[in-house]
């Protein structure tokens, strides 16, 4: 029991913590959207203006990711007996989709911008651009830490890291531009954004798609784990076994365990329970058999 109430304490405080992260990153992004927005519309910079809107759709994400994070520790209730926890993962898939419609978008102003170029004020790109990469890197930085157990919050990192990188980005096309006047370099810049931003959604996209349909999630490994709970003493085979992802956060697995001696069952399922603990797996359910009752998988309904 006192396991129990350190991970719950403990998850409390990650979730406390977290929110206090998202609030101040979403705050400040906002308005860094409505800075770079207003100088890009006066600068005629489509670069600032593609950019804005990325960072407007990260607004979003990082919204919906603090969203998603609260809901995965809902409670359970009759009707939805793992609570709204699963929603974490649509949200997820929803993020992924909202930023391939904004590189969509980002390409087709880009291709636009090739036939019917105008004047860019390379300066003022470059000053706004160099104040986002501040904003985005410091959002990364306080979304590091928390981003290894939560695909939305990776996501969000993966955002971030990446805008700290695009906006680096306009400022050398800034500098390019005031340097040449070569006002092409802009909508070539925003084709890079674009790319950018592809690489670091696909993954994402991805996984989002794979644990939308209890797919196992991509930090476990299926035959490891049935090598684990084979190893332990008194087992003599493990079949039936399903993992498949809760929410973003939690994973469940339900296996039948084949034992030698049924007066080592407990003793047994609760040494299996705090290995795949271990392994990231917090929530399983063990259906204990002898060898006299096993059923192989062919012969079982």
């Amino acid at each position: 029991m006192g396991n129990i109430h350190s991970e719950h304490h403990h998850h409390s405080h990650t979730i406390t913590s977290l929110n206090g992260i998202y609030i101040l990153a979403i705050v400040l992004n906002t308005l860094y959207v409505a800075i770079e927005a207003g100088i890009g519309f006066l600068s005629n910079s489509l670069g600032l203006l593609s950019d804005a809107g990325h960072n407007l759709s990260d607004v979003f994400a990082l919204m919906l990711a603090m969203i998603a994070f609260r809901l995965s520790g809902s409670h359970s209730t009759k009707k939805f007996t793992y609570g709204f926890r699963k929603s974490s993962v649509l949200i997820s898939l929803l993020n992924a989709i909202i930023l391939l419609v904004a590189t969509g978008a980002i390409v087709i102003e880009s291709i636009h911008k090739f036939t019917d170029p105008a004047p860019v004020n390379g300066a003022a790109v470059s000053w706004t651009a160099g104040i986002g990469i501040i904003v985005n890197g410091f959002t990364a930085w306080l979304l590091m830490r928390q981003q290894k157990h939560d695909i939305n919050t990776r996501g969000a990192f993966l955002h971030m890291a990446a805008d700290t990188l695009v906006s680096a980005g306009v400022v050398v096309s800034g500098i390019i531009i005031s340097l040449t006047g070569i006002s092409v370099i802009d909508p070539i810049v925003s084709l890079i954004i674009a790319s950018v931003i592809l690489v670091s959604t696909w993954k994402l996209l991805a996984e989002s798609l794979r644990m939308s349909i209890d797919a196992v999630p991509e930090s476990i490994d299926p035959d490891k784990i049935k090598e684990m709970m084979s190893s332990e003493p008194g087992v003599t085979d493990v079949h039936h076994l399903h993992i498949w992802p809760i929410s973003t956060t939690e994973i469940a697995l339900t296996a039948h365990v084949i034992i030698d001696d049924l007066s080592q069952m407990e003793e047994i399922k609760e040494n299996l329970k705090h290995r795949l603990v271990d392994n990231g797996i917090r929530h399983s359910t063990l259906e204990m058999e002898t060898g006299i009752s096993h059923c192989h998988e062919h012969e079982c309904c």
